[in-house]
């Protein structure tokens, strides 16, 4: 697992051009498969996609295609659904095809050698993309496009213990914090989690009550939150994985007859335009942000080891952090 930045003059070529443009559509392999890009070009990229679990995600995914076929790329898009079966299903199937290159998203971070194996066998080369994996032989893909969730995790954290006398909302020493965690055991699940916990342990009046994924949905993040409403007393801070588990927790707290950013305070990670609207209206207090736009660096690296040329093994986007003035000069401009 590569968990650092690597220097800038590593990873400058292939760090930018983040927009998104058109789209289009055509089937795809794999359980869920539907989208692409349907180019006439000289490199075809089997995409396996987690899901569409979130406004984050949707992004992504409209960001890969737009990216495939403004650059010629044929793109065989697969929807997992969030379920790793039907990723392996989709890979062995690009596998079969004999496509250029293959890029996912893991579902989860454990449990890929096999295929990837298969992938290495056949000299099709892989890139991660979002998402890494847990595995000892890294030769197993070429590279890995993504945001460091730990350093994500340490900002969210970093927030919290700038603002703690803030947050102790009911002004007795102690600030009691409740997570939504994502999907269990996927990578930035346990690198968000992992990283507020090192970051928030330079103040012992913070403390992690009660965690409990909630699968990236806002749906998810509104039961979670309804549970931990009910079940534990003193609810100071949320810290929602990723926006959509922050707004389901809102919907939470306003059915509860609390007023979100100021009963109880939020802080979630993604910064998506709903989040970041949310942000502005004070509902949320701090947004980490995860840039999902990586189409365009994802196509340049397909190009790059497709070609046989040296890539970075680890390239990492370039990313920022709002409280609600920032996301009020920004929010216009979203486009996602």
């Amino acid at each position: 697992m590569f968990k650092k930045i690597l220097t800038a003059t590593a990873g400058a070529a292939l760090i930018g051009g983040l927009a998104a443009c058109g789209s289009s559509s055509s089937d795809g392999a794999g359980s869920g498969g539907s989208g692409g890009s349907g180019g006439s070009g000289d490199i075809t990229m089997g995409f396996s996609q987690v899901g569409a679990e979130s406004g984050w995600r949707s992004a992504n995914t409209t960001s890969v295609r737009d990216s495939a076929k403004t650059d010629g790329i044929d793109l065989k898009f697969s929807d997992a659904q969030q379920k790793q079966e039907n990723q392996i299903k989709a890979l062995r199937s690009y596998i079969q095809q004999k496509v250029d290159v293959i890029a996912f998203s893991p579902v989860v971070e454990t449990g890929w050698d096999s295929v990837l194996q298969e992938a290495k066998r056949a000299k099709i080369p892989v890139i991660l993309t979002d998402r890494s994996v847990d595995s000892e032989d890294d030769s197993l893909y070429a590279t890995f496009l993504g945001s460091d969730f730990v350093e994500e995790g340490e900002k969210a954290g970093q927030w919290l213990v700038d603002n703690a006398a803030d947050s102790d909302v009911d002004g007795n020493g102690a600030i009691n914090v409740v997570e939504l965690q994502g999907t269990t055991g996927a990578a930035p699940a346990i690198d968000r989690k992992e990283g507020f916990a090192e970051t928030t342990k330079a103040d012992p009046t913070i403390k992690v009550v009660a965690s409990q994924t909630g699968d990236f949905t806002r749906d998810g993040g509104k039961k979670v939150m309804e549970s931990f409403l009910k079940s534990q007393k003193g609810i100071d801070v949320v810290y929602a994985h990723n926006d959509d588990m922050g707004l389901g927790a809102i919907e939470a707290i306003e059915a509860a007859g609390k007023v979100p950013g100021k009963d109880i305070k939020i802080i979630t990670v993604d910064a998506v335009k709903d989040g970041m609207t949310a942000l502005s209206e004070g509902k949320i207090n701090y947004i980490v942000e995860c840039n999902p736009l990586l189409g365009p660096q994802l196509m340049d690296l397909a190009k790059k080891v497709v070609a046989g040329e040296d890539v970075p093994k680890r390239v990492v986007t370039e990313e920022s952090a709002f409280d609600q003035e920032t996301a009020k000069q920004v929010l216009a401009d979203r486009q996602y």
